[in-house]
């Protein structure tokens, strides 16, 4: 399986020089990842970032840089560019523990004729893992409570993708749920492969704000203004 075939990876960045190149060294290691196109949407003033950037280019992956903004721009951005049939959307602080991740990831959306596709979240530092874990029971009433995906790892097949409307670019907090809750219940698949992240929103907002966050999101699932509002996340 080539991956540039068939994946595109979008990435939004703003000044993470701590994590930037551990994403992008995990997918130069994955299985057949030659020519895989990487989109960083970057918006960092951090020169750091940008070298580490610079660091993974030219070896497997074909990074390209595009202009970001708020994570719902960059995403939309980067996914107008992708001629892939499916489209993978990552966080920055994420990180690939195991080689075969996108070959397996693929191979099951293609399998299941899903039209995104989430997987389990755990913490490189193996802090906080009983939040996600309740994520986890969260995300498999999906039929009842309607999809529900971080935005750490999401992938769609890209026509899906665009018939849903995207990410809309207003969005400034949950884009990852305000879109994925318009996902049909059917075409969801919650994937048993595990990615990781870092913990540090749960380490400088504390889990109580995180969870709340979380349940106004859901309360508020039909209010978009209240998607277009930072709520103090990104402070």
């Amino acid at each position: 399986m080539e991956l540039q075939d068939l994946l595109t990876v979008v990435i939004p960045c703003k000044n993470e020089k701590e994590n930037i190149r551990n994403i992008l060294n995990s997918l130069n290691k994955q299985k057949n990842s030659k020519g895989l196109l990487v989109i960083v949407a970057d918006i960092s003033d951090d020169l750091v970032t940008v070298h580490h950037i610079n660091s993974e280019r030219n070896k497997n992956i074909n990074i390209l840089t595009i202009n970001g903004g708020y994570p719902a721009y960059g995403r939309h951005q980067g996914a107008l560019m992708s001629e892939t049939p499916y489209t993978l959307f990552l966080d920055s602080d994420m990180e690939i523990k195991e080689t075969d991740f996108l070959e397996k990831i693929l191979n099951e959306i293609i399998t299941k004729k899903g039209s995104l596709l989430t997987c389990k979240v755990r913490t490189t530092d193996n802090e906080y893992n009983y939040v996600y874990k309740f994520f986890d029971l969260i995300q498999k009433f999906h039929r009842i409570t309607g999809p529900f995906a971080l935005g750490g790892v999401m992938l769609f097949d890209t026509k899906s993708y665009f018939k849903l409307g995207g990410f809309n670019p207003n969005d400034k907090f949950a884009e990852d749920y305000n879109l994925s809750k318009k996902v049909n219940s059917k075409d969801f698949i919650l994937s048993k492969n595990i990615i990781h992240t870092s913990s540090r929103r749960f380490k400088s907002k504390g889990v109580w704000y995180m969870v709340r966050l979380m349940f106004l999101s859901f309360l508020n699932r039909n209010n978009q203004s209240f998607f277009e509002k930072t709520h103090s996340y990104w402070s």
